[in-house]
């Protein structure tokens, strides 16, 4: 414990005496600028490029100054809500300044600019994110979505602002040389809930190792756990960095499945006015100036942005730029690295733990302190109701008390996470401002309740029977009996077990960033891991977990203290001593 508390301390006194790091980090949610440009690549799979038909885009857009903003079907007028992820640079990210940022989301502030709208973008988790927009949770999905026909059923999607095409990632060394090489037996990663998980099922019919974001599936690539990676273009270019142990050696694109916003499939007049915005700024430069900043690479030949009826954009010679930094570039590549020294950039960069822990300190610690601290007061509330109705003899408590439990101890957090936040979410929206923290704060509450309310159950039922039939003897009726005799021995017995519990609902409280925070609003683990997606560096997450052993190792040290004293009684030197002053 005190080993833990003695690196953060150290490591926060590191960050703010030192001014200026040995050695720059990468910032990977930074534009990299046209200087960065790479080719159409030439090592192109034809297995996903469809039958090239475009059934979607739209001939044309409305006149812009049709658009009023008051018709749109907005969540909160003049304000569009964006739900975004912060971990796939350089398209939707955090940057170092605690922003939302990224290809995705500055093209998307210039077209509300063009509507007359302003931006809030929420973090969320691409698994829930078309569910929460269908819902009018958000007003947009942006996530470098590719509009797919299974897609389409669930949401509607604008006119393309990127073309889709993504790449094939493999450890160094590694005898997989492109897509057609890929068999049963190895282990692909994807993302879940993304194109490239279908493509790998439906086209390549294997089946992929899914993981929650892309900074884990690379980190799993560069220590080997995993053959190979399909990954979106712009992710991997961004993510493989000279020196890893990674390299990309081939790449697919689809040119009738274009990268679009998602908008809830009923609420046309939005999808009209951002489409008219996009031209818009197609029209202007804008588009090419975002682009050319930070995903700077060659449009295939038949594709380009906007409806039909958009201009084709301006853009600098990619093809050229990235040929001439090629010729430049010297022929042999960095020394590869041993495993130890891997390992060490990967986990022990202390520039990057003096980055994380201001962030960690002000924003991550006190949310996650006041998700447990809540949530374990709710907790404790229906736990309480829950293990007095459990030991009832009334039937018609004890029922609903054992469905409430099997309900929210049999149901994966996730998915009680989701519910809530999706089915009672716009019900109460009035009341939370549409401010998902009050329901994740419920969520946890509910679950821990379940749980709480069978450790007190067990609790009381352990005390000995005969210490109410001595209350009763006293006098004592049956609810003072069990509120002041009962009920205290039961609780004092399982104070380790609610210590554990606590425990849980403190990492479990990562879970609400499923239903869409602003950047303000991010837990412990949620700061670690948008400063490892910036980075791609998992050091950030290690800082987490120091945070996370700070937190839950004393805790667990002063309740079995407490345990102890409570078990031995007072000492009996104190006890002597008290004798003597009375």
């Amino acid at each position: 414990m005190r080993a833990t508390v003695a690196i953060l301390v150290a490591l926060l006194v590191g960050s703010l005496s030192v001014g200026v790091p040995a050695r720059a980090t990468t910032d990977q949610c930074a534009p990299p600028g046209e200087q960065s440009a790479s080719a159409l690549p030439t090592n192109l799979a034809t297995a996903a490029q469809g039958d090239g038909t475009d059934k979607y885009t739209t001939p044309g857009t409305q006149p812009l100054s049709t658009v009023r903003p008051e018709s749109l079907g907005l969540g909160t007028p003049g304000v569009l809500t964006v739900g975004t992820l912060s971990d796939a640079p350089p398209s939707i990210c955090i940057n170092s300044s605690g922003q939302f940022t990224g290809f995705d989301n500055e093209l998307l502030r210039a077209i509300a600019a063009k509507i007359g709208l302003r931006v809030n973008f929420v973090g969320t988790d691409f698994a829930g994110l078309l569910a929460q927009v269908a819902s009018r949770r958000f007003d947009v999905g942006s996530s470098s979505i590719t509009t797919t026909d299974a897609r389409r059923r669930t949401v509607g999607f604008t006119n393309g602002y990127d073309f889709g095409y993504f790449s094939l990632v493999v450890p160094t060394g590694s005898a997989i040389n492109g897509f057609g090489a890929l068999k049963a037996g190895q282990r692909i990663g994807v993302v879940q809930g993304t194109v490239q998980e279908a493509y790998v099922v439906d086209t390549l019919h294997l089946e992929p190792v899914k993981f929650p974001d892309y900074a884990t599936v690379y980190a799993n690539i560069k220590t080997r756990q995993i053959d190979a990676w399909v990954a979106p273009s712009q992710q991997a270019s961004g993510t493989v960095q000279p020196g890893d142990p990674a390299r990309i050696v081939e790449n697919t694109f689809s040119l009738d499945n274009f990268v679009a916003y998602a908008v809830a499939k009923e609420n046309k007049p939005l999808i009209d006015a951002l489409n008219a915005g996009l031209d818009a700024v197609i029209a202007d430069g804008t588009w090419a100036r975002l682009y050319a900043d930070w995903v700077p690479r060659a449009l295939p030949p038949g594709w380009k942005p906007g409806s039909k009826a958009a201009p084709v954009p301006q853009l600098p010679d990619f093809n050229a730029i990235a040929a001439s930094h090629a010729s430049a570039a010297p022929s042999a590549g960095p020394a590869p690295k041993s495993t130890l020294s891997q390992l060490k950039d990967a986990f022990l960069d202390w520039h990057l733990y003096r980055q994380a822990i201001p962030d960690l300190f002000k924003t991550g610690l006190p949310n996650t302190l006041i998700l447990t601290v809540s949530a374990s007061v709710i907790g404790l509330i229906i736990g309480m109701a829950l293990a007095i109705a459990g030991i009832s003899r009334s039937r018609w408590l004890r029922w609903p008390a054992r469905v409430y439990t099997d309900i929210f101890r049999g149901l994966p957090e996730v998915v009680i996470i989701l519910v809530i936040g999706l089915g009672i979410g716009p019900v109460v929206g009035s009341l939370t401002g549409n401010n998902p923290y009050p329901l994740g704060i419920a969520a946890l509450g509910l679950m821990a309740g379940a749980y709480i309310g069978e450790i007190l159950r067990s609790g009381i039922q352990s005390v000995d029977a005969g210490q109410l039939e001595a209350s009763r003897a006293l006098g004592f009726g049956y609810p003072a009996s069990m509120r002041l005799v009962v009920v205290p021995q039961g609780v004092r017995r399982v104070l380790p077990a609610l210590m554990n519990q606590f425990i849980s609902l403190l990492k479990a409280s990562s879970l609400v960033y499923f239903l869409g925070l602003i950047a303000s609003q991010r837990e412990l683990f949620q700061v670690g891991r948008d400063l490892n997606a910036q980075t791609g560096n998992l050091s950030p997450l290690v800082a987490a977990g120091l945070f996370y052993l700070a937190l839950t190792v004393p805790l667990t040290h002063l309740v079995n203290y407490i345990d102890r004293r409570l078990s031995r009684g007072k000492p009996v030197a104190a006890e002597i001593a008290t004798q003597e002053i009375i």
